[in-house]
């Protein structure tokens, strides 16, 4: 059997690689990746310029690693939905291997090549633990809280070993004659590379693993919503660009840590990255609706000034401020300055949160549709399993309980950098002329607060109890 082995951009590895291991069991086996323009026409790469530079790296990393044990990655243009049948014909191969997608616009895409190609495209599972929409209460619905699906999670879920790496891949059949295309670059694609980004590949990634496995993943329970501390695995991006398998990273920290709390508390949280992909799976409507129906009447506001205040971290809030650097500034932001950042835009300013879910997925390393979708309509209270729409975060005490002695913000807004613990989280709370001896100036060098939040806290319990109350 000849089978094109589809690589597809969240499958960026050779190791657990379950189409891959079904082609080596059956034959000739083509690796093929399509630069498809849905994403990498320099008009659409644009719009996300910190993931395409991790997809450049892990794409590079990958064919080296295809080349080094003896055959190649082909590289071809064009759209998928185009290439993948007409190449199936002219290579003559008898099957398709790919992983399966969440995302509603990759299931359109592989209906539409199942409808050309009948059996001969076969997916396979891998971008989750368990197939995405299989987890079902007794009455045979999805989950809607998180609770009750972690708890059948652990209890039903069957998670297989990894498959090791294969020691070789047999060369491309001779008879293959397909002109490949070279791997972009950021340059050719209009994008400046950012040197902040963690660099992309499998090795990387387990790299990644390796050392938090040894070291801060012990005290992962303790620091991990604390944003001074190196206490995250910073996994995030190899998940979603699968340069390393979701399984080998539960079994790996199973392995490691047992049932202590921290490993527990780190499990958990990829059963949550398993509820969102489920909840998308079940509801692919939540890319553009709230999954609380009541709150497509909530009345978000749009004013630029704040808009811009928050894209460019001038807020005047510092914990805030930090969050909106460092998402331009290394495409990353710790989940707990997200979900305050998240909550500040959507409560404090009433912006809508499909405006900063968008900004978000545009600068994220790590931007998962699945993922994104479903922290802004945790944080904006409408969503699946959100938090209550009374919990509003205060990004002041946030950051004393999360950042206490400010390192977090004085990296991101240097220009608080020489403020005591004190003051840093609430500068205007501290005598004007104390703050000037800091070389700080509100209202010059850094602003006021542009909302107070009592009253913006006030505003916006009153707007959605008014509309939460309407039936």
């Amino acid at each position: 059997m000849r089978c094109i082995v589809w690589f597809r951009g969240k499958d960026l590895r050779i190791s657990d690689h379950a189409p891959l291991d079904y082609a080596l069991k059956r034959g000739e086996t083509i690796p093929l990746f399509v630069l498809d323009p849905y994403f990498f026409a320099p008009e659409r790469a644009c719009k996300l310029p910190h993931r395409m530079q991790f997809l450049l790296d892990s794409l590079r990393a990958l064919a080296a690693n295809i080349d080094a044990l003896g055959s190649q990655l082909l590289m071809v243009s064009g759209r998928s939905i185009d290439i993948i049948p007409r190449l199936v014909d002219r290579l003559r191969a008898d099957r398709v291997v790919a992983q399966r997608w969440v995302e509603p616009f990759g299931r359109e895409r592989d209906a539409r090549i199942a409808k050309k190609l009948g059996d001969r495209f076969k997916l396979f599972e891998g971008e989750t633990l368990i197939p995405p929409g299989t987890l079902r209460t007794q009455n045979g619905n999805s989950y809607n809280v998180f609770s009750p699906f972690a708890r059948k999670f652990r209890s039903t879920a069957e998670i297989g070993r990894a498959i090791p790496k294969p020691k070789s891949l047999p060369p491309i059949p001779a008879d293959v004659d397909l002109p490949t295309t070279p791997i972009p670059s950021c340059d050719t694609l209009g994008l400046a590379a950012n040197p902040a980004l963690l660099i992309g590949g499998e090795r990387a990634a387990l790299g990644r693993l390796k050392r938090f496995s040894e070291s801060s993943a012990f005290n992962y329970a303790n620091n991990r919503n604390r944003m001074d501390i190196d206490g995250t695995s910073r996994l995030s991006s190899d998940l979603k660009f699968g340069t390393i398998s979701i399984r080998r990273v539960w079994h790996t920290i199973t392995a490691a840590l047992g049932d202590a709390d921290s490993g527990q508390s780190f499990l958990n949280e990829l059963i949550w990255r398993e509820f969102t992909h489920s909840t998308l799976w079940d509801n692919p409507d939540l890319l553009n609706r709230p999954f609380r129906e009541e709150f497509s009447r909530f009345p978000w506001q749009y004013d630029d000034r704040s808009w811009q205040a928050w894209v460019n971290g001038k807020t005047g809030y510092p914990l805030v401020d930090a969050a909106a650097r460092q998402l331009t500034g290394e495409g990353f932001v710790h989940n707990r300055a997200r979900m305050v950042s998240a909550s500040f835009l959507t409560k404090h300013l009433l912006i809508d949160y499909r405006l900063g879910e968008a900004h978000y997925m545009k600068y994220l390393t790590d931007g998962d549709w699945a993922q994104n979708n479903a922290g802004w309509q945790w944080s904006a209270g409408c969503g699946c399993d959100a938090q209550p729409y009374f919990r509003i975060f205060n990004p002041v005490t946030q950051g004393k309980k999360f950042d206490p002695n400010g390192d977090y913000v004085r990296r991101w807004v240097p220009e608080l950098s020489q403020l005591p613990p004190n003051a840093i989280h609430a500068p205007w709370e501290f005598p004007e002329e104390g703050l000037q001896k800091f070389g700080v100036v509100l209202g010059t060098t850094y602003p006021y607060p542009i909302v107070e939040h009592k009253f913006a806290r006030q505003r916006f319990l009153d707007l959605a109890t008014s509309v939460l109350r309407t039936r």
